[in-house]
């Protein structure tokens, strides 16, 4: 395991084209409106929860039989008509933005600047499955971008001069995040050193909405690969590259993949993943743990509503859950406990490489080294290390630890993106 100094991020079905449909102004003020409306209806919401368990609960009535009282009461209807018009005015709001777009028309179909795309990234993480389930146009389709930053269209009528062969790389950003963050056309970024290293390789970028269950994400992404491998016979080998929630996607479509056998997973030769947490994120067990509680406290019970927001795929990080089965059966929007999760074994044939970092110097061997790691993931679980049967047992000489190094700095740090040129070189 290298060990370096410090120094100063529902699937379609296989036939089903993928369209290369970005942002738009548009788009952007319809969701954001959209979503402003929703807030004042379930922020109402809350609000009257909490207004009924503080009158309720005193007289015994809060769980009672009689607890219709509360549904006839003034209070619920002055709750129920604030929630009445504010939809009222989101409809209305809605119809005036639908006309306004068809008399500005080519001004509010401009792409999104790349500063207002980083929040609807950011949006996307934080509550992104609650955006998709209500249509909102800020959820952001799954797509692949090129070097460049162009998006690919539709995969299976690409022109002959787009034509991918030979080895591809495909990077895949983290929680909160989109390919941008990458900074795809900085010469300094990972995707233009890999395309000078390395000439014949051709690298493309995955966004996708990092909200959403990180099995559901996985599944597309596999059904995407299998549609770029049938457009593109021509290409010999991926990689995959993934920064912290991008590594358990990518983990999660070679596991749907090869389920399915699809032909994209036997031309993936390595996975190398970035801070990823193989095996859950401290920060997520916190923030769950102090959701459990607050939900528990008299006169406080609604406020664990709060943790609800958060999105799924935030949830899926607190064990690392990359399948289906970690958390279709529960009633609630949860994942099953780290000791009942399904353990997920790469496809032998991959050739797997894990780096770690550290916010501590080297040498610290202190318990809270290895549980700080990053600042977000801790070291053992960013290595694939974990007691028990779960362990992804890569080898000590793919493994390696940066210190001096937070999780962001992951995507720009030069000792880190040296190394991953170094792995992408090495013979299989």
């Amino acid at each position: 395991m290298t060990q370096t100094m410090p120094s100063n991020s529902q699937a379609k079905s296989d036939n089903e084209p993928l369209l290369a449909e970005t942002l738009s102004v548009y788009d952007f003020l319809a969701g954001i409106s959209q979503l402003s409306i929703l807030g004042v209806v379930e922020t109402t919401a809350l609000v009257e929860a909490i207004h009924r368990e503080i009158v309720l609960r005193p007289i015994g009535l809060l769980n009672h039989k009689y607890g219709d009282f509360w549904r006839h009461s003034i209070s619920s209807r002055v709750y129920g008509m604030v929630r009445g018009i504010t939809l009222l005015v989101g409809q209305g709001l809605a119809f005036a933005m639908h006309k306004s777009n068809h008399f500005l028309g080519p001004k509010t179909k401009q792409p999104l600047p790349n500063s207002l795309h980083q929040l609807v990234d950011v949006l996307n993480g934080v509550m992104g499955d609650h955006l998709e389930n209500k249509n909102n146009p800020l959820a952001l389709p799954m797509m692949l971008y090129r070097s460049e930053g162009q998006p690919i269209a539709k995969l299976n009528q690409e022109s002959q001069t787009q034509v991918l062969s030979g080895k591809v790389v495909i990077i895949l950003h983290g929680l909160c995040m989109g390919y941008i963050n990458w900074q795809p056309t900085n010469e300094q970024g990972l995707g233009q050193r890999i395309a000078k290293a390395q000439p014949e390789t051709s690298v493309l970028y995955l966004n996708y909405n990092t909200g959403r269950r990180i099995s559901t994400n996985g599944r597309e992404f596999s059904a995407l690969l299998q549609q770029l491998t049938a457009a593109h016979p021509d290409i010999s080998e991926i990689t995959l590259i993934g920064h912290s929630m991008g590594g358990l996607v990518s983990r999660s479509a070679l596991y749907y993949g090869e389920q399915a056998q699809q032909q994209w997973v036997e031309k993936t030769k390595k996975l190398i993943t970035l801070g990823t947490p193989h095996h859950g994120a401290v920060l997520e067990r916190i923030g769950n743990t102090v959701q459990q509680t607050i939900s528990k406290l008299p006169f406080a019970g609604s406020l664990g509503k709060l943790g609800d927001i958060r999105s799924t795929g935030i949830i899926d990080l607190r064990h690392g859950s990359i399948r289906d089965e970690d958390w279709q059966s529960l009633a609630t929007r949860s994942v099953l406990p780290d000791s009942e999760r399904h353990f997920t074994p790469l496809p032998e044939h991959i050739a797997a490489y894990f780096l770690a970092a550290s916010l501590s110097e080297e040498g610290d061997t202190s318990k809270v080294n290895y549980l700080l790691g990053d600042g977000l993931v801790n070291i053992h679980s960013a290595l694939g290390e974990h007691i028990g049967d779960h362990s992804l047992d890569v080898p000590e000489e793919h493994k390696a630890v940066f210190y001096g190094i937070g999780h962001m700095a992951l995507l720009s740090d030069k000792r880190v993106l040296d190394q991953t040129i170094n792995w992408l070189r090495e013979p299989l």
